[in-house]
């Protein structure tokens, strides 16, 4: 049985046809002019965890002949992706709550859950990196967000102050959890 995908597939010979002749060296237009692409290096890059070899046309494959495995992101790797960019995914979800006038916090031990969980799944279903990141994070304030005019209106104060612990996380993404070991036994 084939398996159908949705939009493009970059996987498809149509596309590799129309990447080998930039790949080969050829003049490229573009809205700021010409670029020759005769000596430029070019490094692919993406999630290609399903991909293997064969997948590819062997004209593309001869014009791109090192391929590398990266390891798969560490609880501290997630950690620091949570934690040090400037506007990382939590603080994206406390300006988007602030608009409720909810004030939404997490433990440092939360931070850490939620980073030990992202390498658990990573692991033991499918490494799709920092995106499972994402995941974890809409689980854990789907509710929160969902309630969040509710309370705001509710408060006597001007803002609603939420505080997820490690409990919290383990309780949010419990379900994910089952569900994730679930899959792995699914044909």
């Amino acid at each position: 049985s084939s398996e159908y995908r949705y939009g493009a597939d970059a996987s498809s010979e149509g596309v590799q046809r129309d990447l080998l002749p930039i790949i080969e060296g050829s003049i490229v237009s573009t809205k700021h002019g010409n670029v020759n692409t005769d000596h430029i290096l070019f490094i692919c890059s993406g999630a290609f965890h399903s991909a293997k070899p064969s997948d590819m046309m062997a004209e593309l494959q001869g014009r791109l002949p090192v391929r590398v495995e990266l390891k798969g992101l560490s609880q501290d790797d997630f950690y620091r992706i949570l934690t040090e960019p400037e506007n990382n995914m939590i603080k994206q979800q406390q300006a988007l709550l602030s608009t409720e006038n909810v004030s939404l916090h997490f433990t440092d031990a939360a931070v850490r859950e939620i980073a030990k969980v992202a390498e658990e799944v990573n692991t033991s279903v499918d490494n799709i990196g920092a995106r499972r990141l994402h995941t974890i994070l809409e689980r854990i304030v789907e509710d929160i967000s969902f309630e969040a005019p509710e309370k705001s209106r509710e408060s006597s104060q001007n803002s609603v102050t939420i505080v997820i612990d490690k409990e919290d996380v383990r309780s949010k993404i419990e379900d994910l959890l089952k569900k994730q070991d679930l899959s792995k036994y699914v044909l």
